[in-house]
């Protein structure tokens, strides 16, 4: 399905050729393309589509998708959903499944982030919420009851949140670093094995932001210090802990590096800016994830050509924007999750079209972005 080419207008068609041309000032409009099994990407219809598409709305904010299921906040600090919805994962005090966005009650959501089967959001009073799967206590209620509606873990100075398949981490204001789920692999940080049904803590008070990967066995985790210091634990089969081996660690080790940036654990393989707006990447490489023209695997940080990059997201395939609002893929491109009207993969980055893009998101086989108007 090839690009939507409409001159906006009231209705809310953007032209994506003409990205930042357009006279409609303060809108932020949201885009989805890739697999569409279930509804994920929003049309009110299945239909998978290999280049973006518009979503109604023009005042979104956030956005976040994982396994065939998307959630995204607007300006207002409303919380939307839609996709599959088997586990109560869209929060609609039911299990049907929307291929619309549905709005999930409360006006002061703030952050959000989605796992394989459950769902994590903050509110602007720093309080932590999830719903879904449960099967590993991952929605930190110390219990494995599964949740249609959010349900609050205890706290109310919760920071930067991260969901994984079966496990979620997050730093508190103090600076603490937080793990509950599913721990086969050592990848809530805890020196052992054990799951958790209530957030236990990760030693240290200068944790800042955090990411995981627990999909398909992925099963491990970063987090970067207010040093700028890189960690990552858990499972390392593919080097995916960027320690020049495969030896999986139950507790954080670091990266070497003291100018890391932003970071995202993807399915086996990691990504990471530095402080100088270089890219990075490690781990598995088989569709060409790493960005490195080929698809050779890595166990240390190799860089991604370019020194302007801004915002990163991945899954099993990879998205980042750069600093002029460009937008650039890479990876698998089967269903058409690079946004190349087309379904190859690339193992370099590919633009898609647009000089605006905001904010981003990977999932398994789709893609979400806003552009900023």
């Amino acid at each position: 399905m090839g690009i939507r080419t409409n001159t906006l207008d009231l209705s809310g068609h953007y032209d994506l050729t003409k990205s930042g041309q357009n006279a409609y000032v303060g809108s932020a409009l949201l885009f989805s393309w890739g697999d569409n099994d279930t509804g994920q990407l929003g049309q009110n219809n299945r239909t998978q589509c290999s280049s973006p598409v518009q979503i109604p709305g023009t005042t979104w904010s956030s956005v976040s998708c994982n396994y065939r299921h998307s959630l995204a906040t607007k300006t207002d600090n409303t919380l939307w959903s839609w996709g599959y919805n088997t586990n109560g994962q869209l929060g609609q005090n039911a299990t049907i499944r929307y291929s619309s966005p549905v709005q999930i009650p409360g006006t002061s959501w703030s952050s959000i982030d989605t796992g394989y089967y459950q769902s994590l959001a903050k509110k602007t009073d720093n309080t932590l919420w999830a719903w879904g799967y449960n099967v590993y206590g991952q929605l930190g209620q110390n219990n494995r009851t599964y949740q249609s509606s959010p349900v609050q873990i205890p706290g109310t100075t919760w920071n930067s949140i991260n969901c994984g398949q079966n496990i979620n981490l997050a730093t508190k204001t103090d600076g603490t670093l937080w793990a509950w789920g599913y721990n086969d692999l050592g990848q809530l940080g805890q020196n052992n094995i054990t799951s958790y049904s209530s957030p236990v803590q990760i030693p240290g008070t200068t944790w800042s932001s955090v990411s995981n990967n627990g999909s398909g066995g992925s099963a491990f985790s970063l987090a970067t210090k207010t040093d700028n210091t890189l960690w990552s634990w858990g499972r390392n089969n593919y080097g995916q802990l960027g320690q020049n081996d495969r030896i999986s660690r139950s507790s954080p080790v670091q990266i070497p590096g003291t100018t890391w940036s932003s970071i995202v654990g993807a399915d086996y393989y990691a990504l990471a800016t530095k402080t100088d707006n270089t890219l990075w990447s490690w781990g598995y490489n088989f569709s060409g994830q790493l960005g490195q023209n080929n698809r050779t695997y890595q166990s240390s940080p190799v860089q991604i050509p370019g020194t302007t990059w801004s915002s990163i997201n991945a899954y099993q395939h990879s998205l980042a924007t750069k600093t002029d609002g460009t937008l650039w893929a890479w990876g698998s491109g089967d269903t058409g999750r690079l946004g190349q009207n087309n379904v190859a993969p690339f193992s370099s980055p590919v633009q898609i079209p647009g000089t605006t893009w905001s904010s981003i998101s990977a999932g398994t086989k789709t893609s979400l972005a806003i552009i900023i108007q």
